[in-house]
């Protein structure tokens, strides 16, 4: 069973989508504010949490960085923001969709199902870097540096993964964009998400980005997996 969390101090709506993703098979749980969300993340397991940001309580911002400390659910924030910056900063903080008010509940729905699909398990079981220094744990979607555990936001893992299963080839903006969840949305022209999770992930790595080990700008035209041997 899918467990989906609302959150949204629109009743009405949050009853609205309830009632959509029962007819997909879900399991909907539905809160007002802040603090209810926070304590169903840490008390319960969720596949994927609906997070709008205007709440009465806390702001979706900080539920939202607050919850990647303890989770690396992912989430679809639904907001009524249209500026660019602010749609930038919601990825930074953790967030892996988002979707602008008004919306439909089929669009919502079809965002899920993307994302959802991203979290089926692999055939192939890990990809290691540097005799083990890096390990992505392709069916617990799990990665390792150097023998600890890195938590990443799911669009995180899926650029790194979508980089890592092909060594030395070099991708642009436009085709990292599909490989994440909501890439329907993505590719309105919101290219600079990009560079903004290729930053989180190279401090996640350790990475220097003037001598990165892994992940390689290709100035003009994108980015690239290559290994680096480590000193």
């Amino acid at each position: 069973m899918t467990n989906i969390l609302i959150v949204d101090d629109e009743a009405v709506l949050g009853e609205v989508l309830a009632a959509y993703f029962i007819k997909e098979g879900w399991q909907p749980t539905a809160v007002t504010t802040g603090a209810e969300a926070l304590k169903e993340i840490k008390k319960s397991s969720y596949d994927l949490m609906i997070l709008d940001l205007m709440l009465p309580d806390l702001s979706g911002e900080d539920i939202c960085q607050l919850t990647r400390e303890i989770s690396d659910i992912p989430i679809i924030m639904l907001t009524a923001k249209t500026k660019e910056d602010d749609l930038i900063n919601g990825l930074m903080i953790g967030a892996d969709d988002y979707i602008k008010k008004p919306f439909s509940s089929r669009e919502v729905v079809v965002r899920i199902k993307t994302l959802l699909r991203r979290k089926e398990p692999s055939l192939t079981k890990a990809l290691q870097f540097n005799n083990g220094h890096l390990l992505i744990d392709l069916n617990n979607k799990t990665v390792q540096v150097n023998g600890k555990m890195i938590s990443l936001t799911p669009n995180e893992y899926y650029l790194l993964v979508k980089m890592a299963e092909h060594v030395g080839r070099v991708y642009s903006r436009t085709e990292l964009l599909k490989a994440l969840p909501g890439d329907e949305h993505y590719l309105e022209g919101y290219q600079r998400n990009i560079d903004t999770h290729i930053k989180n992930l190279r401090k996640k790595l350790n990475e220097d980005p003037r001598q990165p080990c892994y992940i390689h700008t290709v100035f003009g035209m994108g980015y690239k997996f290559e290994v680096n041997t480590l000193d």
